[in-house]
Protein backbone atom coordinates (compact mmCIF):
# COMPACT_ATOMS: atom_id res chain seq x y z
CA UNK A 1 0.00 0.00 0.00
CA UNK A 2 2.12 2.90 -1.18
CA UNK A 3 0.58 6.37 0.00
CA UNK A 4 -1.70 4.59 2.60
CA UNK A 5 -1.02 4.45 6.23
CA UNK A 6 -0.85 1.66 8.43
CA UNK A 7 -3.98 1.35 10.46
CA UNK A 8 -5.99 -0.53 12.93
CA UNK A 9 -9.22 -2.01 13.94
CA UNK A 10 -10.52 -3.71 16.85
CA UNK A 11 -12.44 -7.50 16.37
CA UNK A 12 -15.73 -7.61 18.52
CA UNK A 13 -16.69 -11.02 20.38
CA UNK A 14 -19.36 -11.22 16.95
CA UNK A 15 -15.80 -11.65 14.82
CA UNK A 16 -16.39 -8.23 13.19
CA UNK A 17 -14.23 -5.45 12.46
CA UNK A 18 -14.73 -2.22 10.28
CA UNK A 19 -12.82 -1.94 7.91
CA UNK A 20 -11.20 1.89 8.04
CA UNK A 21 -12.22 3.92 5.05
CA UNK A 22 -8.98 4.44 3.32
CA UNK A 23 -8.36 0.62 3.55
CA UNK A 24 -11.99 0.27 1.70
CA UNK A 25 -11.30 2.69 -0.97
CA UNK A 26 -8.02 1.03 -1.97
CA UNK A 27 -9.88 -2.47 -2.26
CA UNK A 28 -12.38 -0.65 -4.70
CA UNK A 29 -14.66 -3.89 -3.75
CA UNK A 30 -16.73 -4.15 -1.15
CA UNK A 31 -16.31 -8.46 -1.13
CA UNK A 32 -12.97 -9.25 0.21
CA UNK A 33 -11.17 -12.23 0.71
CA UNK A 34 -8.50 -13.72 3.92
CA UNK A 35 -6.16 -15.91 2.63
CA UNK A 36 -2.99 -16.90 4.96
CA UNK A 37 0.75 -16.28 3.89
CA UNK A 38 3.77 -16.89 5.36
CA UNK A 39 2.12 -16.24 8.86
CA UNK A 40 0.47 -12.98 7.83
CA UNK A 41 -3.27 -12.24 7.24
CA UNK A 42 -4.21 -11.01 3.48
CA UNK A 43 -6.92 -9.41 3.10
CA UNK A 44 -7.69 -9.55 -0.85
CA UNK A 45 -10.42 -7.32 -2.98
CA UNK A 46 -12.88 -10.19 -4.70
CA UNK A 47 -13.94 -9.00 -8.11
CA UNK A 48 -16.30 -10.92 -9.08
CA UNK A 49 -18.60 -12.20 -6.48
CA UNK A 50 -20.22 -14.96 -8.45
CA UNK A 51 -16.78 -16.30 -9.59
CA UNK A 52 -15.73 -16.51 -5.62
CA UNK A 53 -19.28 -18.18 -4.95
CA UNK A 54 -19.12 -20.89 -7.84
CA UNK A 55 -17.45 -23.18 -5.21
CA UNK A 56 -20.62 -23.44 -2.73
CA UNK A 57 -22.81 -24.17 -6.13
CA UNK A 58 -23.79 -27.72 -6.78
CA UNK A 59 -25.52 -27.09 -10.10
CA UNK A 60 -26.80 -24.10 -11.93
CA UNK A 61 -30.72 -23.40 -11.64
CA UNK A 62 -32.28 -20.52 -13.99
CA UNK A 63 -33.88 -17.97 -11.91
CA UNK A 64 -36.83 -18.48 -13.86
CA UNK A 65 -37.01 -22.05 -12.02
CA UNK A 66 -36.14 -21.14 -8.61
CA UNK A 67 -38.72 -17.57 -8.70
CA UNK A 68 -41.42 -20.50 -9.57
CA UNK A 69 -40.61 -22.37 -7.08
CA UNK A 70 -40.60 -19.39 -4.76
CA UNK A 71 -43.92 -18.14 -6.20
CA UNK A 72 -45.67 -21.71 -5.54
CA UNK A 73 -44.67 -21.97 -1.80
CA UNK A 74 -46.29 -18.64 -1.18
CA UNK A 75 -49.20 -19.23 -2.91
CA UNK A 76 -49.32 -22.48 -0.67
CA UNK A 77 -48.76 -21.02 2.13
CA UNK A 78 -51.36 -18.17 1.69
CA UNK A 79 -54.00 -20.77 0.69
CA UNK A 80 -52.75 -22.81 3.29
CA UNK A 81 -52.54 -25.71 1.55
CA UNK A 82 -49.33 -28.46 2.70
CA UNK A 83 -46.57 -28.60 0.62
CA UNK A 84 -46.55 -32.01 -1.43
Amino acid sequence: MDDVAIKTSRITSKGQTTIPKEIRAYLKSNVIEFDVVEGMVVIKPVESVGGSLSRYSKKHVPLKDVREKVWEGVARERSGKKAS
